[in-house]
């Protein structure tokens, strides 16, 4: 099983930095200018991405939250995360004690009952949940989903994130008093 994993976390490695990951100058989300950039959506979205995505992600929970029943965060980029997760647990387990998904709105739904959680009717008050990210920057997205699945009633047991670009990120969120797993960090992808 464990050479199975390395096999599958060398692969995805291989797979972000053929798909994901440009050397070039550009301006994230957060402001801040950086001399790489990486997209994790072109590698989730493939077929063999959301595979091995779902297979390492899932490990590290069930290794570092195992008592978790759900993986979710922030639309859009943990959107397909949660979903490999959940559809890999499921698979895994025969379909025994699946991770359900969830997915954390940036704003609250604008009709209806005004939600900011979706798939949250599947998860009872408490429930312990995993947040799952793709790229840890400042770590400012990761905290919001933490807030927000917390504020909804939900108990987060841990952060896991494909990529940590080591500017501050895993600081800011294991300030907030959660730990953060990461499969790579920038040191993976430039040495």
């Amino acid at each position: 099983m464990a050479e199975t994993l390395e096999r599958d976390r060398a692969r995805l490695l291989e797979v972000l930095t053929q798909r994901s990951f440009e050397r070039r100058r550009v301006v994230l989300s957060s402001g801040k200018e950086s001399d790489f950039y990486i997209d994790c959506k072109r590698t989730a979205l493939l077929a063999e991405g959301h595979y091995l995505i779902g297979r390492l992600l899932l490990e590290a929970i069930r290794r570092d939250a195992p008592s978790a029943v759900a993986a979710g965060g922030l639309t859009l980029g943990a959107d397909p995360l949660a979903s490999a997760v959940s559809l890999t647990s499921f698979l895994e387990g025969g379909g025994q004690k699946p991770l359900h998904a969830f997915i954390v709105r940036k704003e609250p739904k604008g009709h209806g009952t005004g939600q900011w959680i979706e798939g949250l009717s599947a998860l009872s008050p408490g429930a312990p949940v995993a947040i799952v990210e793709d790229v840890v920057t400042t770590g400012a997205s990761t905290i919001k989903a933490i807030e927000r699945a917390k504020l909804e009633g939900l108990t987060v047991l841990g952060a896991f994130a494909l990529v940590d670009r080591l500017e501050g990120g895993r600081e800011a969120v294991e300030s907030a008093g959660h730990r953060l797993t990461t499969l790579f960090t920038r040191k993976d992808f430039i040495p």
